[in-house]
């Protein structure tokens, strides 16, 4: 018998700012024209003191698309990887 689920087994989305520990409110999404196919799309999560810096610091790199709700990241389509067989 399996127990069911609950929030307590949820992983913590944290910000990938370095050295910030705030839960992350912000999917930055984002593609590296040069390593990935045009539909794939990374995510780094950003907390609200750090989305800003995070999307200019990509957006420099002409690799920044979009930032959505973290809620919004489980139903996205974040298109395949190259290389991945079965996705």
């Amino acid at each position: 018998m399996t127990a069911e689920p609950t929030a307590d087994d949820a992983p913590e989305l944290l910000c990938s700012a370095r050295g910030c520990h705030a839960d992350a409110t912000w999917g930055v999404l984002w593609n590296n024209p040069k390593l990935h196919t045009p539909d794939r799309r990374k995510v780094w999560l950003a907390c609200d003191d750090h989305r800003v810096q995070l999307e200019e610091y990509l957006g420099a790199r002409l690799f920044f698309k979009e930032s959505v709700p973290v809620a919004a990241l489980d139903s996205m389509d974040l298109g395949t990887r190259p290389g991945a067989f079965g996705r």
